[in-house]
């Protein structure tokens, strides 16, 4: 999956936490949150002031919110685990763990979260 297809697919389920997502899906759109949050707050700090850039931003992170926490859910799917582990970046180094898993290849097969997400990357080679 490119990372256009990735951004399309995230934003097209945008809510949905049910199913599964692939490695590529995942870390593909947390590249575009990490930039979009960039930019805008870059342009919006230095064109607007860091007042109403700092508020800019916050309103871009909110509105990405939803759509991070759904493919966060559908990538822990993917390993066999329930979305709810998301709450375990509550705890601070539960933050770190969450990253370790979502590098993990996914299960094999169908799981109870749904058919395998069919890749060349998620091949054994």
């Amino acid at each position: 999956m490119s990372f256009f297809e990735a951004v399309s697919s995230c934003f097209s389920k945008y809510a949905t936490f049910s199913g599964r997502a692939s490695r590529s899906e995942y870390w593909w759109f947390m590249l575009f949150w990490i930039l979009a949050t960039t930019v805008i707050n870059l342009l919006a700090g230095s064109f607007l002031g860091a007042e109403v850039g700092s508020v800019i931003g916050l309103l871009v992170v909110l509105g990405l919110f939803i759509p991070t926490v759904a493919v966060s859910a559908r990538r822990l799917h993917d390993m066999n685990h329930s979305g709810w582990w998301q709450l375990l970046a509550l705890t601070g180094i539960g933050g770190l763990v969450l990253v370790i898993w979502y590098m993990f290849r996914g299960t094999p097969g169908t799981n109870r979260f749904g058919d395998p997400v069919v890749e060349l990357e998620d091949q054994p080679a």
